[in-house]
């Protein structure tokens, strides 16, 4: 006999990046959840209450927590944990899935950007920073709902029910006024604080790339042209393999009579008849 244990994930309140939040509750879920404590004795199992005996945890080796990466203007810009408008925008997203040893358990990349070796790096060093962190807030709530528990008191989703920590977000639907929206916006922006800082306009190497930070320039052109001139270089090559052919074939059609003190040399054709007279600075360097 074995346990079968599902995990069930209900979505209370979705503003985007629901599998870093759905991988965070679901761990935290299996390290929080006790099984009833069992015994065996030949072919008799018996399964004690929470009276009898305390629940057992489950044998939890490692946490994987998800970190989400979103890709905005052609990979350009890159943003952790996007929010449910953010995710309509973005052009792409990767999910790397990490435990606090920084062994990497998963990755997921979808949309319409491509990413090269050095990026992906790039985003796991950042998830292991978060995974860092998010690790610890799980360990210190763990400890105090387990100290609480001890002392008789409530912790966690229990208390936050009571004290309506959970339905906080929630609004009653009602009409927006689009009226003036123009003179309102230009109103707000006249009002708004410059940004800190200016950031000049991105360059893309190659259109559908990712990029995080300076990098390198991508040198999938270059290569094209290479492939260019290895093709030029092979045609080069056959033509002038050609050529020798066929100067080897003429050299053995043709006699070549050479005479004394660098009077004309006469090259006769065996087939055609023609006398060809060259003068002695127009001659090959080898002749036969």
């Amino acid at each position: 006999q074995v346990w079968q244990i599902r995990l069930d994930v209900h979505l209370l309140n979705h503003d985007g990046n629901i599998t870093d939040a759905a991988s965070i509750a679901g761990i935290v879920a299996l390290c929080h959840f006790r099984r009833p404590d069992v015994s065996v004795q030949g072919e008799e199992v018996t399964v004690y209450t929470p009276e009898e005996r305390d629940p057992v945890p489950l044998s939890i080796h490692h946490m994987p927590i998800c970190v989400s990466f979103a890709f905005f203007h052609q990979g350009t810009y890159l943003l952790v944990d996007p929010t449910e408008r953010e995710e309509r925008v973005m052009d792409g997203l990767l999910v790397i899935a990490m435990n606090k040893h920084h062994e990497i358990c998963t990755i997921q990349s979808s949309g319409v950007v491509m990413l090269v070796q050095d990026q992906i790096l790039r985003c796991s060093k950042i998830t292991a920073v978060k995974v860092a962190e998010v690790t610890e807030l799980i360990q210190k709530a763990l400890e105090n709902d387990q100290k609480a528990r001890k002392e008789g008191g409530k912790f966690g989703f229990a208390e936050s029910i009571p004290n309506q920590r959970i339905t906080t977000f929630k609004m009653e639907s009602a009409a927006v006024d689009t009226n003036d929206v123009e003179e309102q916006a230009g109103e707000i922006i006249a009002k708004a604080d410059p940004p800190a800082e200016v950031f000049a306009n991105p360059v893309l190497h190659t259109p559908g790339t990712a990029q995080i930070g300076e990098g390198v320039e991508s040198s999938w052109g270059d290569l094209e042209e290479s492939e260019k001139e290895e093709a030029a270089e092979e045609e080069g090559d056959s033509e002038a393999a050609a050529f020798e052919c066929e100067k080897v074939e003429t050299e053995d059609t043709s006699t070549i009579r050479e005479t004394k003190n660098d009077e004309p040399i006469v090259l006769s054709d065996s087939e055609e008849e023609e006398v060809v007279i060259l003068e002695p600075q127009e001659l090959p360097r080898k002749t036969r």
